[in-house]
């Protein structure tokens, strides 16, 4: 597996996102356990998760205690494996989402998240969402507070734009190590933070980059130069797209979410694929 660096640790360069197994249409445990267990045999060190990434109000970190489940279960070694959490988006159990960025909470929730992940401290907490009602530098406060205090390791952030990263690098000490956003064929909003990062070095986490968990087996038809690409190099779209976010920059770590052990060895062959120039070309100019 190709790997990148998220900070100082290296990691593989496609990791595993957890939500689909936890909301809904989520599957049963056991073919979710068997889904990160193909990912660990498969060389990825990196899975995404949140604590809001459940189902009912009663349920919180459902998707946090699967990982750290599968993990225990799993036979080989996984010392390498950096799991990553959030806080500050809630779901609280009628489908709707919610935010609370209030330094109080967000301390509360990331040591709740530790115990549930059964680690001392979280290897990357990220700031999940911008709460509009608590200024930004406020709920940073509190991240790097954790970083400090020795709750979690490495500090991070997601849903943000160019200047609320740079606030939050500044706030944290320069130690802002990932920046998660939605970007994908469909979604090319977030180019200019995927910009940004790539000059400051901070890693760049795509999330839903196959298009979100209903589309994600779209993507070649709707984008057809992917489905193009894809036939000539005799591999799936899924592959191509996440091939391309790689090669758009050396801070790319995509986070495709699955939930059946088929997807992501599939999307993990994407490490392995190379794109030509005029390819990576044709399919930033479709995407845009």
């Amino acid at each position: 597996m190709q790997q990148r660096t998220l900070g100082p640790r290296t990691v593989s360069a496609i990791g595993l996102g957890g939500m689909p197994m936890s909301i809904e249409g989520r599957p049963d445990e056991a073919r979710s356990v068997a889904t990160i267990h193909a990912a660990l045999d498969a060389g990825v060190t990196l899975i995404d998760t949140a604590d809001a990434y459940h189902l009912l109000a009663d349920e919180v970190g459902h998707n946090e205690e699967l990982i750290a489940a599968a993990l225990r279960s799993y036979g080989g070694d996984t010392s390498d494996v950096l799991v990553a959490t959030k806080g500050g988006h809630l779901r609280p159990g009628d489908g709707t989402w919610t935010q609370d960025g209030r330094p109080e909470y967000l301390k509360e929730a990331a040591k709740a998240s530790a115990k549930r992940l059964g680690v001392e401290a979280i290897g990357l907490y990220q700031f999940h969402r911008p709460d509009p009602r608590v200024p930004y530098a406020d709920s940073v406060g509190a991240i790097r507070d954790l970083l400090d205090e020795g709750v979690i390791e490495l500090a991070g952030i997601s849903n943000a734009n160019v200047e609320q990263i740079d606030l939050a690098n500044e706030i944290l000490g320069g130690r802002l190590v990932s920046v998660q956003n939605q970007f994908s064929p469909a979604f090319r909003s977030s180019q200019g933070e995927l910009e940004h990062c790539a000059a400051l070095g901070i890693a760049f986490l795509p999330w839903s980059p196959l298009g979100g968990i209903s589309r994600a087996g779209e993507v070649g038809g709707r984008h057809s130069v992917f489905q193009d690409v894809a036939d000539a190099h005799g591999v799936s779209p899924q592959q191509v797209t996440l091939a391309w976010e790689l090669a758009l920059a050396p801070v790319v770590i995509p986070i495709p979410g699955s939930s059946r052990p088929a997807t992501i060895q599939d999307s993990l062959r994407a490490a392995e694929l190379t794109l030509t120039d005029d390819e990576i070309a044709a399919l930033s100019a479709l995407a845009h």
